[in-house]
């Protein structure tokens, strides 16, 4: 059986992931393709758990190291009980955030030398890597106004100041530079609309161009 394929939408708070999932599922689901959605951090009972301790709390209840082990604990349980085997029976997973979003958040912006990141995605990940990722990319200030306006408790990362988020937005465009075979960057400024549009057609670019 063929492998399925592993799309992953990356970018900062408030960026219109949730939304754009949806979308891209449905667009996937009426050309035939049997998707699973899921998320990170969390997407597997255990790593569900995991998120809860990191999402929620003060801005510093974990150090920069802290979050990048406990995200590599949820996502190692995530790859072996959902994403793994999906794409070994032929599914597309599409998955919002992954290991990009440890190197940008914990790594760029928090601090953690990006050598250490490395080994854990070699090890942890294997051979689960995106075949695309979309990276949604919107002015900070923007993103953090639309992500208040929806919080519920889940508010760690939006109360890290400006400053955090600037060097986030950053560390997603960088990504996407060094890896441009695997990353589209999306301008998430336009209607919903507009940007499912784009992320279509970057879709269908990377498999039927």
């Amino acid at each position: 059986m063929q492998r399925g394929k592993f799309i992953t939408l990356e970018g900062g708070e408030g960026v219109g992931k949730s939304t754009q999932i949806r979308r891209l599922i449905a667009r996937l689901s009426d050309q035939g393709r049997e998707v699973v959605a899921t998320r990170e951090p969390g997407g597997s009972p255990g790593a569900e758990s995991i998120r809860d301790l990191v999402l929620r709390g003060t801005a510093d209840r974990w150090s920069p190291v802290t979050e990048t082990l406990l995200m590599y604990a949820a996502r190692r349980d995530h790859i072996e009980r959902v994403i793994a085997p999906a794409l070994a029976a032929g599914r597309w997973v599409v998955c919002d955030r992954y290991a990009d979003s440890t190197r940008a958040y914990q790594g760029a912006a928090g601090g953690v030398d990006p050598a250490f990141i490395a080994a854990l995605e070699t090890y942890v990940l294997e051979d689960v890597r995106p075949d695309l990722t979309l990276v949604l990319d919107l002015d900070p200030s923007v993103g953090l106004a639309r992500a208040t306006e929806r919080a519920g408790g889940e508010m760690r990362f939006e109360s890290k100041g400006a400053a955090f988020h600037t060097r986030l937005r950053q560390a997603f465009l960088d990504i996407a530079a060094q890896e441009p075979a695997r990353c589209a960057v999306i301008p998430a400024s336009g209607s919903p609309d507009e940007v499912e549009a784009l992320i279509w057609s970057a879709v269908q670019e990377r498999w039927h161009g």
